[in-house]
């Protein structure tokens, strides 16, 4: 088996495990090809982005993503932080690079609860003074 490095990403309800092996610059994602997984225009680029950062060829590495949960735009996003996170594993002197861009920042940002009395988060029902 070949040597390989892993990230894990989390956005919102998303998570991905991502793992980057030397190779031919293929992409993985569910056991789908990442331009068929991602179509979305953008995506794709959005997550190789972590390559660029470093000066890396993203053609040098095989990319094999499992993601689960959420929508696109949060498994693309999570995709790429577990991208940057595997890229510190193999060259620690990336790790500032990586930051600056701030693609090692994880995005807290979660919806918010619904609170009860409210049709939402924060939606009033509509006030009525009769």
């Amino acid at each position: 088996m070949a040597q390989y490095y892993e990230g894990i990403g989390r956005r919102k309800e998303s998570t991905a495990r991502v793992r980057l092996t030397t190779g031919s610059g293929k992409m993985v994602v569910n056991e789908k090809e990442g331009a068929v997984y991602f179509p979305r225009l953008g995506d794709l680029d959005d997550i190789l982005r972590p390559f660029s950062a470093v000066g890396q060829e993203a053609s040098k590495y095989d990319v094999s993503v499992i993601v689960s949960g959420g929508g696109t735009t949060g498994q693309t996003e999570a995709v790429r932080l577990g991208v940057a996170r595997a890229l510190q594993i193999i060259n620690t002197e990336w790790t500032s690079a990586l930051r600056k861009k701030g693609l090692l920042t994880r995005d807290a940002r979660v919806k918010e609860r619904k609170k009860p009395g409210l049709k939402k988060a924060r939606k009033a029902p509509t006030y009525t003074k009769r």
